[in-house]
């Protein structure tokens, strides 16, 4: 293999050891206050087969983002449930009830949202009508798919709250609350699902142990290949 010259970001601070993270930035080397930098050197020699693949890792996501990214327009395209839903600004056309300001329609060919903006809205005013719309929906479907697996895992819900977190899908609370990232509206359903028994199962067993991931399996017994799929699957960038 040639050489390669990777360049990084490089940070002393209060800890034990010498670490590396590899984010959208590019590489980043953490080192404790103490250590010579020969050992930080002799560290990026030995795990440079890591970080090479780490750092292809990190490209290959930023492509797919880019190839994701949603311009906000007349005939724009976003992904609901794992179809591809274009935009159509449509003002007059759409009732707008209760601040609904879209709608979905079942066309021969594709899904069509019927936005109630003109053609000099400007892109941000259509994003927000769209997330909106998404956020509705995304209400709806995930509270549907509680009241399905609940039973099936013998837990109760009792309150279902949308979440914008950048890391995480979703979360539960021992008091039977359940948090889940509205953007999972933008995947398949059974990457839904996934999220959902995953947070359920909770209820049962607040941790990670072998015990939890064999009450997924009671419900889900792909779960393993479909948590894959979920951090493989790119989500659209809003711009």
């Amino acid at each position: 293999m040639r050489d390669l010259v990777v360049a990084y970001e490089f940070k002393r601070g209060k800890r034990r050891t010498i670490g590396f993270v590899v984010g959208p930035d590019g590489l980043e080397v953490r080192a404790p206050n103490w250590v010579p930098l020969y050992e930080v050197e002799a560290a990026l020699h030995e795990r440079s087969d890591w970080i090479i693949k780490q750092l292809g890792q990190a490209r290959e996501r930023h492509e797919r983002l880019s190839r994701t990214r949603i311009e906000w327009r007349d005939g724009a395209l976003v992904s609901f449930l794992g179809q591809q839903v274009r935009v159509v600004l449509a003002p007059g056309q759409v009732p707008v009830v209760a601040g609904a300001g879209a709608l979905l329609e079942v066309g021969d060919t594709c899904l069509t949202l019927q936005v109630a903006l003109d053609a000099s809205a400007a892109p941000e005013q259509i994003g927000d009508v769209v997330q909106a719309w998404l956020m509705r929906q995304a209400k709806r479907v995930f509270a549907e798919r509680l009241d399905h697996y609940a039973p099936q895992l013998q837990v109760r819900w009792r309150k279902l709250s949308l979440s914008n977190a950048a890391t995480r899908w979703g979360s539960a609370g021992i008091d039977g609350s359940i948090r889940l990232n509205w953007r999972l509206i933008h995947f398949k359903l059974p990457l839904i699902d996934y999220v959902v028994a995953h947070e359920l199962s909770h209820l049962r067993v607040m941790n990670h142990s072998p015990r939890f991931w064999e009450t997924v399996r009671s419900v889900l017994p792909d779960y393993a290949a479909l948590r894959r799929q979920l951090k493989d699957d790119a989500l659209p960038r809003w711009v």
